[in-house]
């Protein structure tokens, strides 16, 4: 049985979850995940998340060396740079408008937002989008043309 997205999250501690995600809501303080492994559903909480990576498949493909610079890469939307409270960063555009006003942290257009989605730079990559979690975020960068 594989309803629902397949995912991969990173938690704030290290600890990894390959799973089929139920309904996503990005305004929920948690999201419910359906382990690949044993078919246990779990309700993990937004807060304990580092990001959520909606993935083509659990394994990826290991010939493939990911393209991590926006190089001339066509635009889909604003160009970010990433960086988490454990110092790994991440890039890619973000999709739709930025979530906060005067830049972010500073003052949020909806308190309810989690984080926000992020689609990656390289299209042939595993990850199709990702759900970055706003409290797993040290600083975020809008890249300029």
């Amino acid at each position: 049985m594989n309803d629902g997205e397949r995912v991969v999250c990173r938690f704030n501690n290290g600890h990894i979850l390959k799973g089929y995600l139920q309904d996503f809501n990005p305004e929920m303080p948690e999201v419910m995940v359906r382990d690949e492994t044993n078919g246990n559903t779990a309700a993990i909480r937004m807060d304990d998340l580092k990001a959520v990576f909606f993935v083509r498949s659990f394994e990826g493909d290991d010939c493939h060396r990911e393209k991590k610079a926006f190089g001339t890469v066509r635009a889909k939307g604003n160009r970010v740079y990433i960086k988490f409270n454990d110092g790994e960063s991440l890039v890619g555009f973000l999709e739709g408008e930025v979530p906060w006003e005067r830049g972010f942290f500073l003052s949020r257009k909806n308190a309810a937002l989690q984080g926000f989605f992020l689609l990656p730079v390289d299209d042939n990559a595993n990850n199709l989008k990702v759900f970055v979690v706003a409290s797993a975020i040290d600083d975020v960068t809008v890249v300029p043309l």
